[in-house]
């Protein structure tokens, strides 16, 4: 159950759209000139890695609610492909009804090609409502997977990688999630499925913007049960909350559905997954300039999972840090909590491809160690630790200040309060874009 707090909550704290920040967007074409797409994510992936292009589909002219993903238990597709192609058909079902087209784009990462490729190669009829299929980084093909028209798009590797009767594209100097989120791919993209070239690549405000998603339980995307999610606008300096309560809680669905809630673009916001007897999970995000429906609040469950590697305390706060574009350590990225850069090539090579990383007080002993990654973290593919002593709350709040830069220009300032990691657990979404 939604329930609204304080309509008056957002107004006293000043938060406020700035007046030419939301111009009114470039007309539009009809609901009916697009097709539904539908992306399908590879191992230990999510809706998150195709947050940033959705978005760049939306300013385009593509209805929000056209653009879904296909998410799955990775870590188990062996045992469970008959199911996940069942389930994809009941989506394209459904998707087609609402548009009232006769067929759909499909675009797949990774393993994610994989899993797209058999379900296009197993029954004509699945093949036949599937007008363009993208293959994004993952596995060549020696002819058109069930005949679809295909686009293909490799990053860094081997050049000799294709699919056989597509139109292939490369971009060596992207990694293997850049190529994903990348404004390159999605110029590529949105060519091969509209036949023109799009009108922005960038993500274009809206006065008005709306959130929804999903939390789920990293790798397997279940949903999270028994949970509700708590919505609060925070500090831009601090990252502190500007509400003492919540302007906005709702119960998470079954499926981990929550939303939507709107927001105001360009304030910034704390999502606080709440389960009873468990820590609570904070997830923050750098505004939301436009709708988004694609947030994912990735968690476990209490000594479960990578997360019950990280070392609590009362005296340090632990981090996670995630970015849809890999963090190179020593080639020009830089990820500073308060003033300490905690990448370097040893904990975040480029071959490593990186997009996961935490960073907290390894054996609680307030000494950071950055000579080398923690060896648990960086055994799991697209994951990196780090021993970082951030000081924790003791008497009164404080702030870990963060500054994300980005290869080729750009930052990210995302401070956030320093909770104590025996109660609290702190996620932080950086943008690849």
């Amino acid at each position: 159950m939604l329930a609204l707090i304080s309509g008056a909550a957002l107004a006293v704290t000043g938060l406020a759209v700035p007046a030419a920040a939301a111009a009114p967007e470039q007309s539009k074409p009809s609901r009916a000139s697009v097709r539904p797409v539908v992306f399908i994510h590879g191992s230990a992936g999510s809706a998150m890695q195709f947050r940033t292009q959705a978005k760049r589909l939306a300013g385009n002219g593509y209805p929000i609610d056209l653009v879904e993903a296909h998410e799955y238990d990775s870590p188990n597709i062996a045992t469970i492909i008959a199911a996940v192609y069942a389930d994809l058909d009941a989506r394209i079902d459904r998707l087609l009804a609402a548009a009232g087209t006769e067929q759909v784009d499909l675009l797949a990462h990774s393993l994610g090609t994989f899993v797209t490729q058999g379900y296009l190669n197993s029954s004509p009829a699945r093949a036949a409502r599937v007008a363009n299929y993208v293959n994004l980084d993952g596995r060549p093909a020696a002819a058109l997977p069930g005949g679809v028209r295909t686009l293909a798009i490799w990053g860094e590797g081997d050049p000799a990688r294709a699919v056989a009767g597509a139109t292939n594209v490369y971009f060596p100097d992207q990694s293997h999630t850049q190529t994903v989120s990348s404004t390159e791919s999605f110029q590529e993209i949105f060519r091969f499925l509209q036949g023109r070239e799009p009108r922005t690549t960038k993500i274009v405000p809206q006065a008005h913007a709306q959130v929804s998603g999903r939390a789920v339980l990293f790798p397997s995307n279940a949903g999270v049960g028994e949970a509700a999610v708590e919505l609060y606008p925070v500090s831009p300096l601090t990252g502190r909350r500007l509400t003492n309560r919540p302007v906005r809680v709702q119960t998470v669905k079954p499926d981990g559905s929550f939303g939507p809630v709107p927001v105001l673009p360009f304030a910034r916001y704390e999502f606080a997954l709440v389960r009873t007897g468990q820590a609570t999970h904070h997830f923050y995000f750098e505004p939301f300039v436009r709708s988004d429906s694609f947030v994912r609040l990735v968690t476990s469950r209490p000594g479960e999972g990578i997360g019950a590697l990280v070392d609590t305390s009362d005296r340090h706060t632990a981090l996670t840090f995630q970015r849809q574009k890999e963090w190179w350590g020593a080639e020009g990225d830089e990820l500073w909590v308060n003033g300490t850069n905690i990448l370097n090539g040893a904990n975040a090579p480029r071959a490593k491809r990186v997009i996961g990383v935490f960073a907290f007080d390894d054996g609680s002993d307030g000494v950071t160690d950055l000579t080398a990654p923690l060896p648990e973290f960086f055994a799991v593919t697209f994951m990196t630790g780090m021993d970082v002593f951030i000081p924790a709350a003791q008497q009164r709040p404080g702030t870990v200040q963060i500054l994300a830069r980005q290869r080729g220009g750009g930052f990210s300032a995302m401070p956030v309060p320093n909770w104590k990691s025996s109660e609290h657990r702190v996620s932080i979404e950086i943008n690849d874009h």
